[in-house]
């Protein structure tokens, strides 16, 4: 049997759902609905999970590519007793959630920034979402949240994977 591990837990994948995209699979299968769909093209990003510490478009990626794999959605970033993750107390401190719907992807991708820099220039921010459409923010208050999560990160001695469930 195929197995994928998301948010921690390990589930078995039957041979007809190989062919799904992750996205589908994990909000019509999983219910894990946080996973926005956006496009279905991979072009703007709400659908972004991290699958081995790497930033992907889940609208993208079959199930069977992620068999053996372990994927980080959206709501794998809660932590304890449902404590938000510190990138996401960021973007609600800086400011960078408006409408909402861009925000599962940016975290993500923010997330995987953080697991392999964790001191990331503004510039390296902006390279790590570059994926990632917003129509309501402008961007600035989207990469100062990636850098107050850094700072919080660094400064609390936590590694970038506090309060998910990888």
């Amino acid at each position: 049997m195929n197995q994928i591990r998301i948010n921690g837990k390990a589930f078995d994948v039957s041979d007809d759902e190989l062919e799904l995209s992750l996205l589908e699979y994990l909000r019509e299968r999983r219910f894990l609905t946080g996973t926005k769909n956006g496009c279905e093209k991979g072009l703007c990003g709400s659908c972004t999970v991290v699958i081995d510490g790497k930033a992907l478009r889940a609208c993208k990626t079959p199930v069977g590519k992620a068999v053996g794999t372990s994927v980080v959605t959206i709501e794998g970033m809660e932590g304890p007793n449902g404590a938000l993750h510190p990138i996401q107390q960021a973007f609600i401190d800086a400011g960078a959630i408006q409408c909402g719907f861009c925000t599962p992807g940016m975290v993500m991708s923010s997330y995987a920034l953080l697991l392999r820099e964790k001191e990331p220039s503004r510039d390296d921010i902006r390279k790590a979402l570059r994926g990632n459409l917003c129509r309501c923010t402008g961007y600035q208050q989207i990469v100062d949240a990636v850098e107050l999560a850094a700072k919080v990160i660094r400064e609390q001695a936590l590694p970038a994977d506090a309060g998910s469930l990888r």
